[in-house]
């Protein structure tokens, strides 16, 4: 008998169990890079960008727009297959950039692509609050009829003067609206939201809980800061060091766990930390490594996690108000 409401005996609601819920055992996410720009680098909004933003950090190595749709998949299955032998199947996940930032017909013709791949299952598109509307909102629908499909908005903060210092380009009304908007048509709504942005305190972060909450999301997506190179966050940084505090890895998790004890249960937790290559890292020394200085990876801190739920008896959502 499981101990938890999501159904199994771990203490957070994980996107393990949620993907084994949903199609019987393991799926894994293909990130794609479909061509996407994005309206705070285009003019639209801004040509700078957000102050913390490299994509190429995140991309693996498969993904290039000069390539087909198809042709990322087909290298990316390549790629994972090794070590993903139990998948049932694939999510082609539009990652780069803003993934509903083009005309509707190039979207249909893009998720069309990859929905048609005969190992892909489902779609995930990644994309900014600003980025959605009805129309588009009613092809996803669509698609959602017939197979698995998920929207995750950059969330990033729900501090309206934190999102114009970091230069986001929309205020939290506008995610409130877009996520609202999504989780009206019964589509799988998603969220990211990034721990230790400038200014903001540990209480503040804190705080956020009670406004997370009340959206309708179905997952969750947590990134400590990480402060790249070559962007503007990193000439920011140096010149306001006191704006920055570095999380120590404890620290951190300590921290995860309060704000799990207040979030909701039925609310999936995909990640609790980002990484990136260690070439893209502006202040390694606000890397975490352990007592030998080996980098610690990013599947270490879900084992932290737990253990520390563990210790201190607690769990996703115990005291959720």
């Amino acid at each position: 008998m499981s101990t938890f409401p999501w159904g199994d005996d771990r203490r957070y609601n994980s996107y393990s169990n949620f993907f084994k819920k949903q199609f019987g055992q393991r799926v894994q996410k293909l990130s794609i890079n479909a061509g996407f720009t994005c309206p705070n680098r285009d003019g639209s909004v801004s040509h700078n960008g957000c102050i913390f933003c490299d994509n190429n950090a995140f991309n693996p190595s498969y993904c290039n727009p000069q390539k087909s749709i198809t042709q990322q998949l087909d290298e990316g299955i390549e790629f994972h297959e090794w070590r993903y032998r139990k998948s049932v199947g694939y999510l082609a996940y539009f990652q780069a950039f803003s993934n509903t930032y083009k005309p509707l017909p190039e979207l249909k013709r893009l998720y069309e692509e990859a929905l048609s791949h005969p190992k892909v299952i489902g779609i995930v598109v990644g994309t900014r609050p600003d980025c959605i509307d009805d129309e588009k909102l009613d092809y996803i629908e669509e698609l959602a009829q017939k197979h698995y499909v998920a929207v995750e908005y950059g969330i990033e903060s729900c501090y309206d003067s934190t999102l114009r210092y970091i230069n986001r380009g929309h205020d939290f009304a506008t995610t409130r609206k877009a996520i609202e908007a999504t989780a009206k048509r019964g589509l799988h709504a998603g969220g990211h939201l990034i721990f230790g942005l400038p200014g903001e305190t540990r209480q503040m972060m804190l705080d956020e809980v009670a406004m997370i909450n009340e959206l309708p999301l179905n997952s969750l997506k947590f990134h400590q800061l990480q402060i790249l190179k070559n962007t503007a966050i990193e000439a920011d940084y140096r010149n306001n060091p006191h704006l920055y505090p570095a999380w120590q890895l404890a620290e951190y998790v300590e921290f995860v766990v309060d704000f799990l004890e207040h979030l909701r249960s039925d609310i999936v937790v995909e990640r609790f930390a980002g990484e990136v290559p260690p070439r893209y890292q502006a202040t390694p020394e606000r890397s975490w490594r352990d007592a030998s200085g080996k980098l610690i990876r990013n599947e270490t801190i879900p084992l932290l996690v737990e253990k520390r739920l563990l210790e201190r008896d607690t769990w996703q959502g115990k005291i959720c108000l």
